[in-house]
């Protein structure tokens, strides 16, 4: 098992726009920092909620990958949204990903998040111990 702070990084997410690293592992466990809707480009995605929210996920996705992991591992995800009224379709979108899994689970409504937009999402996870994640 590690011991010791791991950054992990993917090129199939964005890269971060400021001090901080796209996940830090320690031991068997992950925390991401909280994914925006950009292409791993860097480039803002248009339209709504729905949009933004697909394109927060396929960035988690990535950076879980990147970890050796997947959305079944995470154990809790923090979802910061703009406006309570569209919870009921980041909900939907959210389900979608995790499937029949369900990990402990914070909302907050934010007054504004980072380049104005919708959604902010960050999660931890709980690496399973195999071969590539005891390296």
């Amino acid at each position: 098992m590690t011991n010791h702070i791991e950054t992990i990084s993917t090129a199939q997410a964005p890269a971060a726009i400021g001090p901080y690293s796209q996940a830090i592992r320690f031991g068997n466990l992950l925390w991401t920092s909280g994914q925006i809707p950009l292409t791993p480009e860097g480039k803002l995605v248009e339209g709504g909620i729905e949009e933004q929210t697909h394109q927060v996920f396929r960035n988690l996705q990535a950076i879980l990958e990147a970890a050796g992991a997947s959305f079944k591992d995470v154990v809790k995800a923090t979802v910061f949204i703009k406006d309570m009224n569209q919870f009921v379709k980041v909900n939907e979108i959210y389900a979608s990903y995790f499937g029949d899994h369900k990990p402990a689970r914070s909302t907050v409504e934010v007054a504004r998040l980072p380049r104005d937009v919708l959604v902010e999402i960050e999660l931890i996870a709980a690496l399973v111990c195999n071969e590539k994640n005891d390296q």
